[in-house]
């Protein structure tokens, strides 16, 4: 498309947002012109990671070298089916966030957006290295910066609250992955003598069944942004971030960072035979098990809304995590569906929460009776969303968690088969009951009246609900990568 060698596209595709975002600040007393050039910096981005994808489909893997720390230590870019996967949900679901951020931001009169459009830029550049790292020592390095660039996003509205939420969220995620993953790495350099992302792993034969079984446990603990408990409390601790931050958390960059990685060290560091022969792994299914259903449990008794949603992110994402501890290649394919299925969806229900905020200045679920029939637009995506997370046709949720079953199925793992079963009634538990109030109870006296939010919310909520649709009606081009990622 664009005439390049693939790594430099690769390269451009990452320095895009980083550029931009210069841009941004160069702009920033023009909010016409900053979101401009925000939204043309997110399409241009798009399109070279676009660009990229039928190369893949054809098998080709380039990579490129970007330094060296050490003789054989390096820095490197490389392109594979499941962080192109990765890098095509965070760059096209950046344009949508832009176009809700616009009225979002605005319609909250929120202060410092040229540093809210700034930061958000470094972290799309940061999620863009992480998905194409070439090796663990890269995806670390990005791992960490996407961390620090998300920081101020966090503390955006610079309340006591929020700083509070800035401590937790740092203390976690630097502490887990300083304390165990970049134990784990050194350890598996040691060991291997490479940090590559290889086809069937590159432990086996250079590690015992037992070292294996004590790294796996630093990766999985050490990837903090994949919120396993007990290394859950950042994720509903951010919260007191604007709606747009907590789309980037849960949908777009941060905790698909923690369970992208988790997916490669699973496939590409251990490898799904050495992991099934040779090391002590059922730990990882039962954890992300009980994670899925406690998480669920914590969900019911929330009635502010971002919260629940919080809650429900964590158990969703221990679905990605517990599909890949079953080892089966089904159940890999349905963890690789699940990331881009419950980033659409998470991203989905969001988006809803931040426009009902903005409209009707509400927040608690039990304050949103009748609210359907006053922002039925809104409530429709979120309806959308909701029977996506649960699971039903015809949502991108249904085909993921079709997937993650026939795995469990396929490898007799009756344990996750009752996970999946019991949490998709839970996930109904609290979800059915906020479109059933918005929809079917009378809207309180005295309640003031409002019509939707501005429209870049509602168009940004209607794009990312028809792609919840049409991602189960042509699955197609998704359900490729995930294959690819196992073959």
């Amino acid at each position: 498309m664009f005439g390049l060698p693939p790594e430099s596209t690769m390269v451009l595709a990452m320095t895009a947002p980083l550029a931009g975002g210069i841009l941004i600040l160069l702009t920033g007393k023009n909010p016409n012109l900053r979101e401009a050039v925000t939204l043309i910096t997110a399409s241009i981005t798009f399109a070279l990671v676009a660009s990229l994808y039928p190369l893949v489909m054809a098998g080709d893997m380039p990579k490129i070298v970007l330094g060296q720390m050490l003789p054989g230590l390096e820095l490197a870019l490389a392109l594979e089916p499941l962080g192109m996967l990765f890098a095509l949900v965070a760059s096209f679901l950046w344009i949508v966030t832009s176009i809700y951020a616009i009225g979002y931001m605005r319609g909250h009169h929120e202060k410092n957006q040229t540093r809210f459009y700034l930061f958000f830029a470094i972290s799309i550049a940061a999620t863009l290295g992480i998905a194409f790292a070439g090796n663990m020592l890269t995806l670390f390095t990005f791992y960490e910066v996407l961390t620090l660039a998300t920081f101020p996003l966090v503390t955006h509205s610079g309340t006591p609250e929020a700083k509070r939420a800035g401590r937790v969220y740092l203390g976690i995620l630097i502490g887990t992955s300083i304390g165990f993953q970049l134990v784990a790495v050194i350890w598996t350099w040691s060991l291997t003598g490479t940090l590559d992302f290889q086809a069937g792993g590159i432990l086996e034969g250079k590690a015992s069944g037992a070292v294996a079984s004590i790294l796996l446990v630093l990766y999985v603990y050490g990837i903090g942004k994949a919120a396993l408990m007990p290394f859950h409390r950042w994720l509903p601790a951010a919260m007191v971030a604007p709606t747009p931050v907590s789309a980037l958390l849960h949908a777009v960059a941060v905790v698909k960072a923690g369970v992208f990685t988790v997916v490669k060290v699973i496939v590409y560091i251990f490898g799904i035979d050495f992991l099934k022969a040779e090391v002590s792994s059922d730990w990882v299914l039962y954890v992300s098990g009980f994670t899925i259903i406690a998480a669920s449990i914590i969900a019911l008794r929330q009635d502010n809304l971002k919260r629940r949603l919080a809650y429900s992110t964590i158990s969703q994402l221990s679905y990605v995590i517990m599909a890949a501890a079953i080892l089966s290649p089904l159940s890999v394919v349905g963890a690789v569906l699940h990331i881009a299925a419950h980033a659409v969806g998470k991203i989905t229900l969001f988006f809803c929460a931040g426009s009902i905020l903005v409209a009707s200045h509400k927040t608690e679920i039990s304050q949103l009776d009748g609210i359907g029939r006053r922002m039925p637009w809104t409530m429709a995506a979120f309806s959308i969303g909701a029977l996506s997370m649960i699971g039903v046709p015809p949502m991108a949720g249904f085909i993921s968690k079709w997937y993650i079953l026939s795995g469990a199925f396929d490898t007799a793992n009756i344990v996750a088969v009752i996970v999946i079963i019991t949490s998709t009634l839970l996930n109904a538990g609290y979800l059915l009951p906020i479109v059933y109030r918005a929809f079917f109870k009378k809207t309180p006296d005295g309640s003031s009246e409002h019509g939707e939010a501005p429209w870049p919310i509602v168009v940004a909520l209607t794009i990312t609900a028809g792609l919840t649709v049409l991602m189960f009606l042509f699955p197609g081009p998704v359900l490729e990568l995930a294959r690819q990622v196992i073959a």
